[in-house]
């Protein structure tokens, strides 16, 4: 996204700020301006006198052009979906939105797929404007923490299926984060060793019995 800039001239540079922040609805500290020129009163403040000129932009807030992106983007397809911000942290550069809607199935999509889809995208649209990484989560009513859990609880019971078999069991192709996921959830597990095999998207999860 863009910021909005414009150039507004008065009497006074003041004067040209207060227009063109009235104009732009924002405050001075959202706002970056740069004085192209001061102007001066000339005669007697009456003859050849010239106008201040500023141009005024609207500072780049990487968690309210992300709010807003995700705004625009389900009014356009129709969803009734309110966006939040739960947390800013501004000390690892991390903001969480969560997606409250009485359609979250299509928001979330199977196992996640579109709301990962849906945070893929934040993520590019507001680092673009960055030189350093923001790192964007999306969440809809607690689903990530669910999807945590159910993971956890199949790292365990193929581990365990893997043990009494003998042999590798192998899990179908999953995201990253949801990878990291099992290989945490089996690191303490002396009995296996987990480990991922492909490229990606089709990029699996190993679980190996230690003989």
């Amino acid at each position: 996204m863009e910021s909005t800039t414009i150039v507004k001239e008065a009497k006074t540079v003041d004067g040209a700020v207060e227009k063109a922040l009235k104009e732009l609805g924002i405050t001075e500290e959202e706002a970056e301006i740069k004085i192209i020129d001061e102007g001066n009163r000339g005669l007697l403040g009456l003859i050849g006198g010239k106008d201040a000129v500023v141009e005024v932009s609207k500072k780049f807030n990487p968690i309210e052009e992300g709010k807003e992106f995700l705004d625009t983007l389900f009014t356009k397809a129709n969803l009734d979906v309110e966006v939040e911000i739960v947390e800013e942290k501004t000390d690892d550069e991390q903001v969480l939105y969560n997606l409250k809607s009485p359609e979250l199935g299509l928001v979330i999509g199977h196992r996640g797929e579109t709301l990962d889809a849906l945070q893929y995208l934040s993520s590019i649209v507001i680092n673009k404007e960055l030189l350093e990484y923001y790192r964007i989560l999306l969440d809809a009513e607690g689903y990530r923490d669910r999807r945590k859990e159910t993971l956890e609880r199949l790292a365990r019971k193929l581990a365990d299926k893997a043990v009494q078999k003998g042999r590798k069991v192998v899990l179908e192709p999953m995201p990253p984060h949801e990878r990291r996921i099992i290989h945490m959830e089996l690191k303490d597990n002396s009995k296996v060793k987990s480990y991922s095999e492909g490229k990606e998207p089709f990029r699996k999860v190993m679980i190996e019995p230690i003989k």
